[in-house]
């Protein structure tokens, strides 16, 4: 069994067809920073949508309650009833929220990598439950770059999250000895401005720690130089791929014939299945050119841009049958067909028609 390439000979960038077949076995770049920071950003889409109609709901049974003690029984069932009733309050929210987090992962997984059905990932791997394989993945160099990852976002989040405070900081000082509703404004502002800050401080992190799990990915993937020599072996050898190559070159055929067929001398014609055109230069002192045959539908159009170019054409249906044959395009016409030839020329020379003309 032949060993398999060491990572210092895989020297190539991985080609679009090894990404996608890696895609496929849900091998993917995914950074979960950007995971972190949806969820950060629907935490705070969630307080800002639910905290005001929550609290005012909370407050109102809570004043009730104060307002009006007397009408509230002490038994057991009452006060089930009544935390009950809070409960739903206060769950309702609760399961918003954790619903708006669910969806919020799933949306940032997807975005990065749309989800696929790759069984090798869920197959039991022996190798997990090896002692030396679960040290290398606790202390290898990935599991320090993350370590590492980690400490710096602390810092960083930390240090923004201090700089977004520090204007209000004598406020947050002499908060304890104001009232409740004042409590309550500093600090829902003060949350929402941590919470702000948090996210814009994530999302620059999250956009650098895919690009490096990105580029992580791709050296990963990277390929020898056998490995592309073989693939592109085996793309040529596709039919589907052959076929697509054929058509476009086809077509690229088609369009320079249809330019080169308006600076031709003449078109041979049989009147309607083939045609032939030639190009003759008397100065340079060669044969006349092939520039561009075709036959049926092409051969139709062929005439047609002839036509309107002004080339003239000419009707000689064993001629144009001839050389469709034997002359292929930039090549020079046979020596057997210099005489049928030349008389065509000579003419077009003479005559100068630009309509169709039979000889």
């Amino acid at each position: 069994m032949a060993e398999a390439p060491d990572q210092h000979q895989r020297t190539e960038e991985p080609t679009p067809k090894r990404l996608d077949e890696a895609r496929k076995k849900g091998d993917a770049p995914r950074s979960q920073e950007i995971v972190a920071t949806v969820m950060i950003g629907a935490a705070g889409l969630a307080l800002w949508l639910l905290a005001g109609p929550t609290a005012n709901s909370l407050s109102a049974t809570g004043a009730s309650f104060l307002d009006h003690p007397h009408q509230f029984a002490v038994d057991g069932d009452s006060l089930q009833r009544l935390f009950l009733a809070i409960a739903v309050k206060a769950g309702a929210p609760l399961a918003g929220l954790a619903l708006l987090f669910v969806v919020a992962a799933l949306v940032a997984n997807a975005g990065q990598a749309l989800p696929v059905i790759a069984p090798d990932k869920i197959k039991p791997q022996l190798n997990r439950l090896s002692p030396a394989e679960g040290a290398k993945r606790l202390f290898g160099a990935v599991a320090l770059v993350n370590f590492a990852k980690g400490v710096g976002k602390i810092v960083i989040v930390g240090g923004v999250l201090v700089f977004a405070m520090w204007p209000d900081r004598e406020r947050l000082v002499g908060l304890p000895n104001a009232d409740m509703r004042s409590i309550l404004a500093v600090a829902g502002s003060e949350v929402g401005k941590l919470i702000a800050s948090a996210v814009a401080a994530m999302s620059v992190i999250a956009a650098l720690d895919y690009a490096w799990v990105r580029r992580e990915w791709k050296k990963r993937l990277r390929m020898t130089k056998e490995e592309i020599r073989r693939e592109m072996k085996e793309s040529e050898g596709d039919p589907q791929i052959k076929g697509r190559q054929r058509q476009q070159r086809e077509t690229r055929a088609r369009r320079r014939m249809m330019s080169a067929v308006k600076d031709a001398t003449v078109l041979i014609m049989n009147p309607t299945h083939f045609a032939v055109a030639l190009k003759y230069n008397a100065n340079a002192g060669s044969a006349p050119l092939c520039v561009a045959k075709g036959l049926d539908d092409l051969a139709l159009r062929l005439r047609a841009a002839a036509s309107e170019a002004g080339v003239p054409v000419i009707e000689n249906p064993p001629l144009a049958r001839a050389l469709y044959a034997v002359v292929e395009i930039e090549e020079e016409i046979p020596v057997e067909h210099y005489e049928a030839v030349a008389k065509v020329i000579g003419f077009v020379m003479g005559k100068s028609k630009t309509r169709p003309s039979t000889l």
